[in-house]
């Protein structure tokens, strides 16, 4: 397994096929991709998750992380976090934030991520703000 920096470009195939398969390709693409900071692991030269950062001042939000159906659950998306969070600590972030999608909350919470806020939709999927405080990892 090797994490790498990837273009937004690379990491749109991997978001379509894992988050929004039924939408166009062009619905994957964020406001921002162009400037932000993409993370891919790569098994045997196959793209198989993708995360992307976007940083503001001290504040990262996290967008679009993606690992495809036959890689989860095989400790990838825990190496993915983990590179990021060391990633973050030579930024200026503090907070890191994001919209989870609620099957996947238990996910962060392992990782030290806490929930805030109540619940929302976005396109039918249910989601919750989720973080953590980078100082104290």
């Amino acid at each position: 397994m090797e994490i790498k920096p990837i273009t937004w470009q690379q990491a749109i195939t991997v978001r379509h096929r894992v988050l929004w398969p039924s939408k166009p390709e062009s619905f994957c693409k964020v406001e921002g991709d162009e400037t932000a900071t993409h993370f891919g692991v790569f098994i045997h030269n196959e793209l198989v998750c993708v995360s992307s950062v976007y940083i503001e001042g001290n504040v990262a939000r996290l967008r679009k992380f993606a690992t495809l159906t036959e890689y989860q659950g095989k400790g990838i998306g825990t190496a993915m976090i983990q590179a990021l969070f060391t990633y973050l600590k030579m930024t200026d972030a503090e907070l890191l934030w994001f919209d989870a999608r609620t099957s996947a909350i238990g996910f962060y919470q392992r990782l030290g991520m806490t929930t805030s806020g109540d619940r929302f939709y976005k396109s039918d999927v249910e989601y919750v703000k989720m973080g953590c405080n980078l100082n104290l990892l």
